[in-house]
Order: C-alpha cells, then sequence, then structure tokens
C-alpha cells in the first residue's frame, strides 16, 4: 500500500476571479453553495449579478488565507474580499463605491444554497421576529427577519451566515431547470445611491457536516478498447516576441507533445488579392509574422510532432467589408467574400504548398479558428461545410494530404455547426478529425455528442484548445490558485473518459495562458518556474503513446477516472482526479500480466510524486489525497 498522505488539515474558500464564493473546502472535502453580488431595478424586473465573462474583474490572492476580487456592475464599484478563519469558517468584506447617483431597488449579497437544503430546517438568531427563534422549514416560503445570523441545516449539514451587525436577511425559493432552491438576500444598500456613497458590509460563513472519507472502489474493463489517444498536445500561437520562447522552450523540453496546433497568418501571407504570396517570399519579403510561424511548425515538425494549421484573421480583399478585430454590435469576425473564393482557396494552398516546400512540413489538418463564433472568420454551419467540400477538393486536386477539421468549435455547446457537414456524404472524404474547444459545455450529455459525432463519422477527435476559463489572461493570478488546476484537470479526465479524444491541446504552451510561474510574464519577475497546472499536464504527458481508451467507473462521484490500455503490449494508464477528501481506493480489473503500477501524485503539495505499488489478484489498494490528481502506470 502507497504511504498515507497526512491528512490536509485546512479549510479554505473557492472563489471565482469575478467575484462568486463557490462553497468552503474542509479537509478537502467541498460544502458548497454560490454567492454573488446582485444589483435589483426599481421594479425588481431586472437583476445584474457578478458572473463569469458579464464584468472586467481584477483577482488576486493577498496571502494563503486571503483572496480580493476588484470588479462593478455599471457605476457600482466592489471591492471583496475573501479571508479563510479556519474551521469551516470564512469572512466575507464588501465596500461599494458609487460613481454616480443611481436609483435602484437594491444592491445584495446573494447566496444560492445547493438543492438538497430545499427543505432544510432555518432558524434566525437573535432576530425581531420571535416565530423564527426555532427551526422551521425553509422551502415554498418566503421568510424576512432582522437578525444577527442565519442557520441552515438538512441531515447533519450546516450552513450558518452571520453579518457582522444585525441585518436583515430574505430567504426565497427560486425555480431552477429540474427544480427549486433556496436563495438568501442580505442587502448592502436599499434605495438611491448618490455619488460618492461608500458602503461596507461584513458578512461570516461557515460550514461543518461529516467529512466524506468512506474507501472507494474503481473498476477496470480492459475487454474493450476504444479510439486511440496519442497524448497531450499544446497550441503555439505566436503572440509575444519577448515572452514566448522561454515558455515554449521549457515545454518542449520537459512535456512530451504528441500534437500542436499552429496560426497560419492569413492576412500577412498575402495582404493584397493580386500579389503572389510564393514569388513574393521567394524574393525575400516574407512577412516576419509569417517566417516566425513557419519555423515553429518547422520546430515542431522536426520532433515528430504533427501540426495542425489554424487561421484567425483573413486579409481584406477575403473577408466581407473591413476586418473586425472587435466585436461589432456584439458580433464578431467578417464573412468570407464569397466572389473570391476561388482565389481564397489558392491563398490557403499557396501557403501549405510553401511550408512543405521551404521548411519540410506537411500539415495534417487545416482550420478556420472558431469561425462558428467568428473568431475570426465567420461562417454559418452550412457555409462550414460548403467550404470543407470546396477548399478540400482544391487540396486534393492541388496533391495536397493536409486535411479539413471540421469544427474547431469555440465551444462544445455550438455542436450543432458541424451537423450539415456530419451528415453530408460528400465532405466526409475532405475530413481527417473533429474539434471543439472546451471552455464551455462541460456536462455529460454535451460532451457526449462529441464522442457520438465522432463515432458516426470515424474520424478522431481532438480538443482543439483545452482549459476552462477563455477570459482568465485578464486575471491572470488565478492561473496559480489549486483550484483552477484542479477543475482543469478533471475536466480533461472527463474529457478523455466521454470522449475519447486523439489529444487535448492545452491553451497554450506559450507565454500566453502560460502554464508556467515567473519569467516577466503577468508581470510576474520571479524566475521561471512549474506550477502545479504545468505538473499536471507533465503528469498527463507520461501516458504511455499508443493507448486506447477503456471503459472504467468510480463508486464515489468525487472522483474523476479516465482509463487508457492495450492488451497486446500490456501496458495501462489510469487517471483520477479526487475532487474530495483523503480516501482509500481500490483499483479492480487488472490483467494476471500486470504485476506492479508507478504511482504519480500531484496535489498543492506534491509535484509528480512518485511511489509503486504491488498489484495483487488483478487489484490494489492506495491512498488518494484530498485534491489531488493521481496517475496509475503499469510497470
Amino acid at each position: 500500500m502507497l504511504t498515507a498522505f497526512t491528512k490536509n488539515a485546512y479549510s479554505q474558500a473557492e472563489v471565482e476571479p469575478w467575484g462568486n464564493i463557490t462553497g468552503i473546502r474542509n479537509h478537502g472535502q467541498l460544502f458548497d453553495f454560490e454567492s454573488s453580488l446582485r444589483v435589483v431595478s426599481t421594479d425588481r424586473k431586472h437583476i445584474t449579478s457578478t458572473f463569469k465573462e458579464k464584468q472586467k474583474p481584477h483577482y488576486k490572492r493577498i496571502n494563503e488565507d486571503e483572496q480580493e476580487v476588484i470588479t462593478s456592475i455599471d457605476s457600482l464599484f466592489f471591492i471583496e474580499n475573501v479571508k479563510d478563519d479556519g474551521g469551516g469558517k470564512i469572512k466575507v468584506s464588501i465596500r461599494m463605491i458609487a460613481h454616480k447617483d443611481t436609483t435602484i431597488q437594491g444592491v445584495y449579497f446573494s447566496v444560492a444554497l445547493p438543492v438538497e437544503f430545499i427543505n432544510a430546517n432555518l432558524r434566525y438568531s437573535d432576530g425581531d421576529k420571535s416565530e423564527f427563534d426555532h427551526f422551521v422549514k425553509a422551502g415554498g416560503k418566503e421568510f424576512d427577519d432582522n437578525a444577527k445570523g442565519l442557520e441552515f441545516e438538512v441531515g447533519k449539514r450546516k450552513l450558518s451566515i452571520k453579518p457582522a451587525d444585525k441585518s436583515l436577511m430574505m430567504v426565497r425559493t427560486e425555480a431552477i431547470p429540474g427544480g427549486s432552491r433556496l436563495r438568501l438576500f442580505i442587502p448592502i444598500k436599499l434605495g438611491e445611491v448618490k455619488n460618492g456613497d461608500v458602503v461596507e458590509k461584513e458578512i461570516n460563513i461557515k460550514v461543518s457536516g461529516d467529512i466524506d472519507e468512506a474507501p472507494a472502489t474503481i473498476t477496470l474493463n480492459t475487454s474493450q478498447q476504444g479510439r486511440a489517444f496519442d497524448g497531450l498536445g499544446g497550441n503555439f500561437r505566436l503572440q509575444n516576441p519577448k515572452a514566448d520562447p522561454q515558455v515554449i522552450d521549457y515545454c518542449l523540453q520537459n512535456l512530451r507533445v504528441a500534437w500542436s496546433r499552429v496560426e497560419m497568418p492569413w492576412r500577412f501571407w498575402q495582404p493584397e488579392l493580386n500579389v503572389d504570396p510564393i514569388a513574393a517570399a521567394d524574393s525575400g519579403r516574407l512577412n516576419l509574422s509569417v517566417k516566425k510561424a513557419m519555423e515553429m511548425a518547422h520546430r515542431l515538425d522536426s520532433m515528430g510532432i504533427p501540426v495542425i494549421l489554424s487561421a484567425w484573421f483573413p486579409p481584406n480583399w477575403a473577408a466581407e467589408g473591413n476586418l473586425n478585430f472587435r466585436p461589432v454590435n456584439g458580433i464578431w469576425g467578417n464573412k468570407l467574400n464569397k466572389s473570391n473564393m476561388n482565389a481564397i482557396y489558392k491563398s490557403i494552398t499557396d501557403y501549405i504548398i510553401y511550408l512543405k516546400n521551404k521548411y519540410g512540413v506537411e500539415a495534417k489538418l487545416f482550420s478556420f479558428n472558431e469561425s462558428d463564433l467568428g473568431i475570426n472568420v465567420r461562417v454559418t454551419a452550412q457555409e462550414h461545410n460548403d467550404f470543407i467540400k470546396g477548399c478540400g477538393a482544391y487540396f486534393a486536386a492541388h496533391g495536397i494530404k493536409t486535411k479539413m477539421l471540421l469544427g474547431d468549435n469555440s465551444d462544445a455547446t455550438t455542436y450543432t455547426f458541424i451537423d450539415p457537414a456530419l451528415n453530408d456524404p460528400d465532405a466526409k472524404q475532405y475530413i481527417g478529425a473533429i474539434s471543439f474547444h472546451s471552455w464551455r459545455g462541460w456536462d455529460n450529455a454535451t460532451l457526449q455528442k462529441w464522442a457520438d459525432a465522432t463515432k458516426k463519422l470515424d474520424v478522431p477527435l481532438i480538443v482543439g484548445e483545452g482549459s476552462i476559463d477563455a477570459a482568465a489572461y485578464s486575471y491572470p493570478d488565478i492561473f496559480q490558485e489549486p483550484t483552477y488546476a484542479l477543475q482543469e484537470i478533471n475536466l480533461y479526465t472527463r474529457l478523455l473518459a466521454i470522449c475519447q479524444p486523439l489529444s487535448i491541446l492545452q491553451w497554450q504552451l506559450t507565454a500566453d495562458y502560460s502554464p508556467l510561474i515567473g519569467g516577466g510574464i503577468f508581470g510576474n519577475d520571479e524566475p521561471l518556474h512549474p506550477g502545479q497546472r504545468f505538473w499536471n499536464l507533465k503528469q498527463l504527458s507520461i501516458t504511455p503513446k499508443g493507448l486506447f481508451a477503456m471503459p472504467v467507473t468510480s463508486s464515489n462521484s468525487q472522483i474523476s477516472c479516465a482509463a487508457l490500455g492495450d492488451n497486446t503490449k500490456g501496458v495501462y494508464a489510469i487517471h483520477t482526479v479526487n475532487n474530495g477528501a483523503d480516501r482509500e481506493v481500490t483499483l479492480t480489473g487488472l490483467p494476471a500480466r500486470v504485476k506492479q503500477l508507478d504511482i504519480y501524485t500531484t496535489s498543492k503539495k506534491v509535484n509528480m510524486k512518485r511511489g509503486s505499488v504491488k498489484v495483487e489478484n488483478g487489484g490494489i489498494k492506495f491512498k488518494l489525497p484530498a485534491t489531488s490528481y493521481v496517475t496509475l502506470i503499469s510497470k
């Protein structure tokens, strides 16, 4: 048995970078709820709340126990400080500053409770209404009282919320998909707000309940081999000439990168319609951005890493109207100029030919980046299908082996974008793989649609951009948070299990969304070094090459797991993410020929700590530390 890890005797608030608190961890177990700041209009019909990608917040960790978010809703500015107090307690301090006169119904600190609390008992402490001094059923009614505290209790789980001063607290039942839940409102300011008003509110939150440390079983089924997993991949879109090289060098020296994606700087390749780009390049007029992108592709190809070529901005002649570098009236990107489609096919083909002839790189796949959204070419689903057939046929007619990448969608949620091509027999011959980006759409049902699509078309699935928050570059301190690292690798493990991708391509293995810390990136002048996110990626990258997805299940919902193996070679890898407390795990279903497993653990405390465990009767027992990523690989 693996040496036991010391129990994490800590509690910590989980704070999203836009200010919402999603729960408190105690000994690794998350006691979940979700807070938000809410501004309610005078007619109560319009509510604006802190939410992902709705504001432009600034996030930072003050120290080990304290986090801070600065954000705004219209003219109201907020400084929210969340301090861990130990023992499942946190202190939330809110400072609101008004920057103009505003007429509203109120500004609230709001807490949405988990669905299991719908039938909870609640009690106001030291309130104005004596009937709430004892526990009453919360669901289905409205409860208001001026009190010093409010307690919710369901089973052995408790949640108490206590403002620093006696305050109005309102409990409401709200409808949500599939049911209802309780929501608490604590006013920060009611009624009219004057320019220059400063209001402060302090709220203490405590959670308690049994810590689930029950043993779990992970069951492997090696009788079924699914699709191949080549390994971790990476994006190498060059955007920072000063900071990119150090990160790229470190990643390529320390990770096994199985697939890559580079930019085709199309608007710089052929800025003028009537100028031959190959002739211009041969005469010494190759744009520097194009040259650097091609050199990046060459470097990757020379390491045996397959290259995907993706175009962001088109040249002016290939687009309708002026290029939109930012959204115009909420619409991103530009439509392709249909009158120049043959010239568009030729321009892209010329780039691929030049890349092959001058740099020795034959791109495996081509795509427009996120064309469902318009980052930055924008097409409809049918236009996407038409382009695949038109450009794919042009490639084939000119001896180009590069295939088209179906989708390369902005998110998993926009899966209907691929339907026309998915159901068009004439398009299939030109499609080499299907792709989506993992920024949104993490539920099982949505991910399964991509798995079904790749099965139907019988081509590989590639996660073209892997990560969890597209806006994280604007509050980069979040990259160092264990919460972010755990969510990211948990998603990758689920992608492996549900989607069975050929590769997950990290966005990015450059300074942009850097998996490394320091080196002057994001204003951090520490020496460049790996953080928890990088160690997670490295641990994923050591998956032996040439394995296939295999079914694996966990008896505990807090454990995500994915299995890969090859019965012919007798090689197996099992990736597990523990989203909860320490627990002992039994792994069963290993073939008799497997006698020993190497075990690697990454968490807030350890970086790919290595151990080994002997297999007995097709199984092992090992300790799964709280909030950790553990990989087992057969000897």
